[in-house]
């Protein structure tokens, strides 16, 4: 699975400036518990990246569960109006009120990642892509649990768009 290094690289390729460290693994949140169980054998990943202006999801195969170079979805900061993020049972869901309307997307808490998708997709070995040195003994860097609060935390706190008033 990619690391971060690979993740960061493949934004800037698209034209992207990321933020160091705000990377973690999302998919869309389901609307109902009926969804949430059919989704548990056909779900679609994503690694969400906070940008210099903008979130990027860009998709995982669903198959291969290999990164795939293509962007799913650009969301400037500049069209986000409100974030809410809350529990929602093994999850966070994350709750994005935009000019477009709301996107719901979902997010494994990290206490579990290494059990879960977001860990298995968000494992790096060091001397294959993370720009570690070859001096240092290879080891396993779970990014997504290593990210997650920062990266929660920064999207409560994004700069809003004011909403004008007549």
């Amino acid at each position: 699975m990619p690391s971060e290094k690979i993740v960061n690289d493949m934004i800037k390729d698209a034209g992207y400036t990321p933020i160091k460290g705000r990377t973690i693994i999302a998919t869309y949140a389901p609307a109902n518990l009926s969804e949430k169980i059919a989704r548990f054998f056909s779900n679609e990943f994503f690694v969400l990246q906070m940008c210099e202006n903008s979130l990027v999801l860009l998709p995982f195969g669903r198959m291969s569960f290999m990164l795939k170079k293509n962007v799913a979805l650009e969301i400037s900061y500049d069209h986000i109006h409100k974030v809410t993020i809350q529990e929602d049972m093994f999850n966070y869901r994350i709750e994005l009120d935009t000019d477009e309307g709301l996107i719901a997307l979902s997010a494994q808490q990290k206490e579990l990642s290494e059990f879960r998708t977001s860990g298995i997709l968000s494992v790096g070995m060091s001397g294959f892509g993370s720009g570690i040195s070859r001096s240092e003994p290879l080891k396993v860097a779970n990014w997504h649990r290593t990210n997650l609060d920062a990266t929660l935390r920064a999207l409560e706190t994004l700069p809003l768009k004011q909403i004008k008033t007549a």
